[in-house]
């Protein structure tokens, strides 16, 4: 394996979309076969930058993660296959170079996973596999790459409700392949709305119970309610403390400026 298919999901994100279609036109060029963006029916600007960096515009009109996922899959004509999200670039000089090198040592690999945040950079330290925690050692798609060959037996779940990324991982597993992390770091750069933040915390509840059976009790939601409050009430005071100290410093400061150098 040696050429790879860069697949994006987005939705009204022609900034970001932008952003990182410069950065692999700009850095990657030469490692990358060929981009898709899986767009579903954004209304902004990112057709225009789609065409703009040459990359190929798939719709999608009815938008499921794991539906959205197997349609990457279908338009992707390489067997490597990298997703991402608008929202994330890559930022190791050689992303693409170290997850070919992958493949290529291993042919019963399924998928990697690549580095962006403190639980990955963690159990590939301490090389925890994915056997062991499919959770955070298994495939997140976004910054992730699979094997098609291997999708072609095992199709992603479109009607799982979200971790469509952690349910695969679980099952090629079981069927004998092999998911590891890749040294391949990149940036997930997004800022959600407290709607978003809500609406992800719903499916993540609904995923969890699904994939790992974990559950609440009322004594717990109820506890987690009264945590939320004490804890924001906690960092109000201490911002609105440290506020009041930096509002007194300056008029101090300024009241007694030092001399300039």
């Amino acid at each position: 394996m040696n050429k790879i298919s860069v697949v994006i999901r987005n939705k009204n994100q022609s900034e970001a979309l932008e952003f990182l279609l410069k950065n692999l036109r700009e850095r990657y060029q030469e490692d990358i076969d060929e981009i898709i963006v899986i767009d579903n029916m954004s209304d902004d600007d990112s057709e225009k930058v789609i065409n703009k960096y040459n990359a190929k515009l798939v719709q999608i009109k009815k938008f499921s993660y794991g539906g959205s996922a197997n349609l990457a899959a279908e338009s992707a004509l390489n067997d490597i296959v990298v997703i991402f999200s608008a929202h994330a670039y890559p930022v190791s000089h050689d992303f693409f170079k170290l997850i070919i090198k992958k493949f290529n040592e291993n042919n019963n690999l399924a998928g990697l996973r690549c580095l962006h945040n403190k639980n990955d950079f963690k159990n590939y330290i301490n090389s925890i596999s994915s056997k062991t925690d499919p959770n955070k050692s298994g495939l997140i798609f976004c910054g992730s790459a699979f094997n098609k060959e291997v999708w072609e037996l095992h199709k992603f779940k479109d009607d799982i409700t979200t971790m469509e990324d952690k349910e695969w991982s679980v099952r090629v597993i079981k069927n004998g392949f092999d998911i590891e992390f890749s040294p391949s770091i990149f940036c997930y750069d997004i800022d959600r709305s407290h709607r978003q933040n809500f609406f992800r915390f719903k499916n993540e509840t609904i995923g969890g119970y699904q994939l790992w059976n974990t559950s609440n009790s009322y004594k717990s939601v109820i506890k987690g309610l009264i945590g939320s409050i004490l804890k924001w009430g906690k960092i109000f005071l201490v911002e609105s403390f440290y506020a009041f100290k930096r509002f007194f410093f300056l008029l101090k400061f300024l009241s007694n400026k030092p001399e300039k150098f």
